[in-house]
């Protein structure tokens, strides 16, 4: 008997550690304990509990993967529906927004049309909307937003994602929690983990998620909690139902102590907003940060901060009146189709590439989406005529996500790349370990000219002015047959082509003659060595210093860098023996190429301000863009993070810099405007 009173004072310490541990782990994202250690302490109590079986109670860490369910999901009422929000896509509807607010009968008893209107703008994660039920600060029921009345209980599943609190605790002495309390919020998956898991579905042959959304929800709704157990869901909140025991004046004062109570908030991104204008400016910058956040969003939501507005405006059939879901522009679409056809790239790779009825995706119209290679287009089925989800990521090409096979007529067409190649007709190779099928003919006109806009691209030789159709002009005219030929261009020669003036043709003709400066790795880059990036261009140039140097290399010279494997050494050497090659690189020395002596320029990147130092950068920038930013930085040696640490050197703010400015200032951090940064640079 005194042995089981040890064992259950044991248990109640273990289960407080392993709380407090989640807390500085999953939502202070500080963790005081290694994986290792925190793994003890959860063996020691499943060892204790497994033995005293009956001292288990619902809100233990061990309980987080329940039985199966059986017979589906029962149905769970909200108390307070979960409504969906009121969508606005632009500064104008926002501005609407709260036009609208100001005019309502409802508050002027205590807010008159003059009154100032405090918000808070969070970010709209795509993702799966949930409710948490505690009371006495236990989880008892999770249940998903269903048709906003009525939901589905979740709680065995919920309960195996552990940046949830099975137990509501108070990270400030003196606070009494809530009797009852239903927290809101969504559960995600992070980008990386959703890709992840797609290739480990993909090795098992199983079908893939078409986005993380749609991961994280089928995750959810799993009737064995085991499969949710392994899957990496996450968890935010967003606001609550009811409460019992408990007040709150705002909604940043909700967030902000809900969050001391172990309840994971996006602290980062919400921002409390003065104005209308405040909060529209913080939508925009998190709209322009979207692609570098680790998690999907499709907007932001601007919400009357204080909750007796909200509770006065009240709700309507379908929305609240004191909040709305700024939309940001899509990044998936739905749309047809038309025709596949095939192209041939610079190092003769054969690409598949589909032709679409135009639709917009993230603010740009998209009427062709790359295939990648017959293997992926076997693989999800693709064929002319399909109904097919595209998606666009930042920059990179759109791509087919997924068919819509639903809609399939039964006219579709399958496709199959062709036996030779389309441009030339040449035999067409498929290398060994490669799923890429190439044309081996090196003088295809395809890859003539894709070689060629490769070479005068910005981080090659950086041409101004030589576009794409430009240079077709130039082929196709037969005044250059490859890169070299552009150093003897005239203005007789580029006055006939299409739309060109006597400025423009001067403006090429300098342009070209300014490429003739260059840095070692941007030259070694233009010339076009398979396998050869920019960072690893970098790398060569790091290790040979002279251009010389490298096209002397022996195997064992590349294979001793360590970025280099016996691939890239493979081709660095195939690229340097062949003599049309080696009488290209003459032609565009004799040209007038001159490469900065790489000693002098290493020597100028240490001493400079931004060598080794850390930056993060913050809200938009009026003279660059983040890319260039950081371009600048890393080209002086400097590094860049995405978050504000300790070790943080400069901290570089631009408009709405967000809440990174006010972790920067409780830490060590240097804060500069663009000024002072391009100052720093040697820029202005």
């Amino acid at each position: 008997m005194q042995e089981r009173k040890k064992a259950k004072i044991e248990l109640t310490t273990l289960r407080e550690k392993i709380e407090y541990h989640n807390y500085r782990y999953y939502i202070l994202d500080d963790p005081e304990v290694s994986d290792a250690e925190y793994d003890h302490l959860l063996q020691r109590l499943l060892h204790i509990e497994n033995k005293y079986p009956e001292l288990i109670v619902p809100e233990s860490p061990s309980q987080r993967v329940g039985a199966p369910i059986e017979g589906g999901f029962n149905p769970v009422k909200h108390s307070v529906p979960m409504l969906s929000l009121e969508n606005g896509f632009s500064d104008k509807e926002a501005k609407e927004f709260e036009k609208r607010i100001k005019r309502d009968k409802r508050i002027k008893g205590f807010l008159s049309y003059d009154s100032n209107i405090t918000y808070t703008v969070e970010p709209k994660l795509d993702g799966l909307a949930v409710e948490l039920i505690y009371e006495n600060t236990i989880l008892t029921t999770a249940s998903t937003r269903g048709d906003g009345y009525i939901g589905e209980d979740i709680t065995s599943n919920i309960k195996t994602i552990r940046s949830i609190p099975l137990r509501l605790f108070s990270s400030r002495e003196n606070i009494i929690l809530p009797e009852h309390i239903e927290i809101r919020g969504e559960i995600y998956m992070e980008k990386k983990a959703f890709q992840q898991l797609n290739k480990e579905r993909e090795k098992q042959g199983e079908a893939l998620f078409a986005n993380p959304r749609n991961a994280a929800a089928g995750s959810v709704r799993q009737l064995d909690p085991h499969i949710t157990a392994n899957r990496p869901l996450m968890f935010f909140s967003y606001g609550i139902g009811t409460v019992s025991g408990g007040a709150f004046t705002s909604q940043i004062e909700l967030l902000t102590t809900i969050n001391t109570w172990g309840v994971r908030v996006n602290t980062e991104h919400i921002k409390e907003c003065a104005t209308i204008d405040e909060a529209i400016a913080h939508c925009r910058y998190l709209e322009g940060i979207k692609h570098d956040l680790p998690y999907e969003v499709d907007g932001a939501v601007i919400k009357v901060n204080s909750l007796e507005v909200q509770k006065t405006l009240g709700e309507k059939s379908r929305s609240p009146r004191w909040a709305l879901a700024y939309k940001f522009e899509p990044t998936q679409a739905t749309t047809k189709i038309y025709t596949i056809d095939v192209q041939v790239g610079r190092t003769g790779a054969l690409t598949p590439v589909a032709h679409l009825q135009p639709v917009e995706v993230g603010g740009v119209t998209v009427s062709r989406a790359t295939l990648h290679n017959q293997d992926e287009i076997k693989r999800k089925d693709i064929k002319e005529g399909d109904t097919v989800v595209i998606q666009r990521a930042g920059d990179v090409i759109p791509e087919v996500v997924k068919v819509i096979k639903a809609k399939r007529s039964g006219k579709e067409k399958p496709f199959h790349l062709p036996d030779r190649c389309p441009v030339c007709g040449s035999e067409l190779v498929q290398p060994d370990n490669e799923v890429v099928i190439r044309c081996n003919n090196p003088d295809c006109p395809a890859q003539v000219t894709g070689g060629i806009k490769h070479f005068v691209s910005k981080d090659a030789m950086d041409i101004d002015g030589l576009g794409d159709k430009l240079v077709d002009q130039l082929v196709i005219h037969g005044l250059i047959k490859d890169a070299a030929n552009i150093y003897h261009l005239t203005l007789e020669n580029l006055l006939p082509l299409d739309k060109m003036a006597e400025k423009l043709a001067n403006n090429i003709l300098t342009a070209i003659n300014d490429s003739k400066k260059t840095t070692l790795s941007k030259f070694i880059y233009s010339i076009g060595i398979r396998h050869v990036g920019e960072h690893v261009a970098a790398v060569l140039a790091e290790k040979f210093r002279r251009f010389d140097s490298l096209q002397k290399a022996r195997e064992e010279d590349l294979l001793s860098i360590k970025e280099i494997g016996p691939e890239i050494a493979d081709s660095i050497l195939s690229y340097f023996s062949n003599e049309k090659n080696i009488s290209f690189i003459n032609r565009l020395f004799e040209a007038g190429i001159a490469i900065k002596e790489m000693p002098l320029e290493k020597k100028l990147f240490k001493e400079h301000p931004f060598s080794g130092k850390l930056f993060v950068l913050t809200g938009t920038l009026a003279t660059l863009t983040r890319t260039e930013a950081k371009k600048l930085i890393e080209e002086k040696n400097g590094k860049v993070s995405a978050s504000i640490t300790s070790k943080t050197d400069y901290l570089v703010i631009g408009k709405s810099p967000g809440s990174k400015l006010t972790k920067a200032k409780d830490l060590p951090v240097t804060i500069i405007n663009e000024d002072e940064f391009l100052r720093i640079a040697g820029e202005e």
